[in-house]
């Protein structure tokens, strides 16, 4: 019996049906996402228009080196990630238990990195509520720079979360020789999400930590 009827659902008629599904299922999912992140995109930019040189203050709070270094992270992670895709369609093992092990690496020591810039604020007391305190006379457009900034970088640092689970899990599976050439969507499905949550940090990294710098 082969790879891909052994990996065939009972209810799809050829693994080839099921591959399709589940590429449009995790496009769909995507989809949704891409419209969640846009409702919350759209919130900050209609906030940093209206209070555009407190926000541009705010922003320079946060520490662009560690947020350069974080971009760097997840560029790299997508790279590891493009080549635990091809292995696992080229039925390499063990090279896509290096590439999957590498992604979580990298996926880890960016929320490290986030978890210390939020340990940091937390410091500074610039975490919304009771407690926030700022510098200049702004309080409020700062405050609601920072409860954007933890919305956002928060949501997808849950995100960031969720893909690292199922990293641990796909690299379980790749260990005990789940995937192969003929067998791989669920390596590929996983690629998709975690290309898609490094993309939005693509653009939470400019418009939390670039926009406006140069008016201060």
């Amino acid at each position: 019996m082969s790879d891909l009827t052994l990996a065939r659902a009972h209810h799809f008629d050829d693994a080839e049906q099921q591959h399709d599904a589940a590429w449009i299922g995790m496009w769909i999912f995507l989809a949704t996402e891409v419209m969640f992140f846009g409702g919350m995109f759209l919130v900050y930019t209609s906030y940093r228009i209206t209070y555009a040189a407190d926000f541009a203050s705010a922003s320079n709070l946060l520490d662009i080196w560690l947020g350069t270094i974080n971009t760097a992270v997840l560029i790299c992670s997508s790279f590891t990630m493009a080549l635990a895709v091809r292995d696992a369609q080229l039925g390499k093992r063990r090279a896509l238990v290096t590439f999957l092990a590498l992604t979580f690496v990298l996926g880890a020591v960016f929320l490290g990195i986030k978890f210390t810039e939020y340990y940091a604020k937390f410091v500074e007391h610039l975490i919304p509520g009771t407690g926030f305190r700022y510098a200049t006379a702004a309080v409020h457009p700062a405050e609601i720079f920072f409860s954007l900034y933890f919305a956002l970088t928060g949501m997808h640092a849950i995100h960031m979360l969720i893909g690292l689970g199922l990293l641990a899990r796909l690299i379980v599976r790749a260990r005990r020789g789940a995937f192969s050439a003929a067998y791989n969507t669920p390596v590929e499905l996983v690629g998709l999400y975690w290309h898609f949550v490094d993309i939005v940090w693509i653009f939470l990294f400019p418009l939390l930590y670039l926009v406006g710098r140069h008016l201060q």
